[in-house]
């Protein structure tokens, strides 16, 4: 991508694909455009060779003329795609950053057996505000929202190196996660507008590149930090880095304003009402089975909210179809089949993979023994698989122009990388290569589904609801992410304990403080005697095993809502 130093010329505005084009080709007029049906009009038959005409869709996607002139842009590629990766890069690594170093924060603020918030809390706010940055950047515009997405990031993570306990941690962590998922959505959109829809795998790939090598950073260095100067570092590191990617954006993106109404019009078209109801709907399902885990399931405190969790979601709905005037999720978006069918798969794989991930890097620490970095480390292998299948996809997907078979062999392999990953984490056997090779074959079928899925939003969307299509996916995406680690944290902790009293219960008070000590603190089984420590690692090792139960479910529910998704050949929609 960095070869492009082109001058590409595109009408901004919320439901324009135009595609990359090469430096010195300028679009004459937009009405030129929409009469070529797709190709470029004769001005600019100069469109690079890699970019096929017959598959680019310039202008208004459904081939009609817009209402006025857009002022033409100029963008410098080769200084704006760093600035994005930068953001793209942070997002990826924070990510996992907290895989292999959780069990330390946690141990450290004494509070392991809440270190599922540390990420939850994260994935709370981002599952809200990524969907919402669709609607938000059609309002306020791009640049404006990329600008507050890098500020706020660098603000919680920044909080995040200064926090004093796991409640300050978690808030910090939410305010990051605010920043987190405008990195992620307006990045995704601005390459969308840029770039051809069959085209559109292939740079995804490129930009997957990136994404991977921050996802194949962020466990090690994590891991590092927390072994030498501290894991408060691995946070505030990137408050410096989210400063320079707020600079860089801010000189070198500029986008002509498309929207003059004033600020406080622009606000009044924000929908509060049902971005609240989706917040109280995600942390009601958390909270539920956070609590059912600690405190147990039949108690009031973890009772109430699950009951409330379906309403809450359900009224969610209602707002969004039937109240908001702008609706961040609109009802015949996320409920059109094709695209639900897409946004399905995506919330049932990133589930099922996001628990792996986080059970795993406890499997290695707590069962096998390894430290925070060694533990990061084993996560290399997977990050190259998920990279190889990524940038495969988007490869393939140019070359044929389809997207649906290899979307359901991603998801076929997301199913069977389950049954190593289990069976070598001591159902059958212990072994780290077995649960590495588990996770490879997770990885690469995640990775290739995962830029499918982008190109089958897009190419099924109405193109004037590409956008917010597009910032749905990211909704569907950080609600599994979010399901699949507090699900599996549910069982796990429920599973921990029972097989802690069961295995201790010579002594009924030492079995409760061996059981209290553990659930706290992973440096906890250090302090005691060998034979006891070695109990109380098999006792993590089964509970790790049944925390694969719902990954397994969740990849097969993946499968199958895959198999729905309609396919569109990709020279246009």
């Amino acid at each position: 991508m960095s070869s492009n130093d082109t001058a590409p010329t595109f009408i901004d505005g919320a439901s324009e694909t135009t595609p990359l084009l090469k430096k010195d080709v300028s679009v004459v007029s937009v009405s030129a455009q929409s009469q070529s049906n797709g190709t470029s009009s004769s001005s600019s038959n100069s469109v690079a060779s890699d970019f096929p005409e017959n598959d680019v869709e310039n202008g208004r996607p459904d081939g009609s003329a817009p209402t006025g002139s857009a002022p033409k842009l100029k963008v410098n590629m080769k200084a704006l795609l760093p600035a994005l990766a930068i953001g793209i890069f942070m997002v990826a690594l924070d990510q996992t950053l907290t895989l292999a170093t959780y069990g330390k924060m946690g141990s450290d603020l004494n509070a392991l057996n809440s270190t599922s918030w540390i990420s939850t809390s994260y994935f709370l706010t981002l599952t809200v505000f990524q969907p919402l940055y669709g609607r938000l950047s059609d309002i306020f515009g791009r640049k404006e929202c990329l600008l507050f997405a890098y500020a706020v990031f660098g603000i919680g993570c920044l909080g995040c190196g200064l926090s004093r306990d796991i409640v300050e941690l978690c808030a910090a962590r939410a305010i990051a996660g605010v920043g987190g998922g405008g990195m992620n959505a307006v990045v995704t959109i601005l390459v969308t507008d840029l770039v051809s829809l069959r085209d559109r795998g292939l740079f995804q790939g490129y930009i997957n590149i990136v994404y991977t090598a921050g996802m194949a950073s962020g466990a090690p260095i994590g891991g590092l930090i927390a072994d030498t100067i501290g894991w408060r570092w691995a946070f505030a590191g990137q408050f410096p880095l989210s400063l320079v990617a707020w600079l860089a954006v801010f000189f070198v993106l500029d986008l002509p304003r498309t929207d003059h109404a004033h600020w406080t019009h622009k606000v009044a078209r924000i929908d509060f009402l049902g971005a609240f109801t989706l917040v109280s709907a995600v942390f009601a399902l958390l909270f539920g089975l956070d609590n059912g885990s600690n405190e147990g399931w039949s108690r009031r405190v973890t009772v109430v909210p699950l009951a409330l969790t379906p309403l809450l979601f359900a009224l969610f709905l209602f707002i969004e179809i039937r109240v908001a005037a702008v609706p961040f999720a609109p009802g015949h978006v996320i409920l059109d089949p094709p695209l639900l069918a897409v946004y399905g798969a995506n919330l049932f794989s990133l589930a099922a993979q996001m628990g792996v991930s986080f059970f795993i890097a406890l499997f290695f620490q707590a069962a096998v023994g390894l430290s925070a970095t060694s533990s990061g480390l084993m996560f290399l292998p997977s990050t190259v698989f998920g990279l190889t299948g990524s940038l495969g996809s988007g490869i393939i997907m140019r070359r044929t122009g389809k997207y649906y078979w290899i979307t359901v062999i991603g998801y076929v392999l997301v199913v069977l990388g389950v049954a190593p990953a289990v069976s070598f984490s001591g159902a059958v056997v212990k072994s780290t290569a077995g649960v590495i090779v588990g996770l490879c074959i997770m990885a690469l079928g995640s990775g290739t589904s995962i830029t499918s899925t982008l190109i089958a939003i897009i190419a099924n969307a109405n193109p004037s609801d590409s956008a917010v299509a597009i910032a749905c996916s990211y909704l569907f995406r950080s609600l599994g992410t979010t399901l699949g680690v507090s699900i599996c944290t549910a069982v796990l902790q429920q599973v921990l304990r029972t097989r802690l009293a069961a295995a201790l219960g010579g002594d009924g008070d030492r079995a409760r403080e061996i059981e209290e000590g553990v659930r706290q603190s992973l440096d906890y089984i250090r302090t005691l005697d060998p034979p006891v420590a070695e109990l109380v690692r098999a006792c993590y090792a089964v509970a790790v095993q049944w925390a694969f139960l719902p990954v397994g479910i969740l990849a097969a529910a993946a499968l199958v809502s895959s198999s729905f998704i309609r396919e569109k050949k990709l020279e246009g929609r």
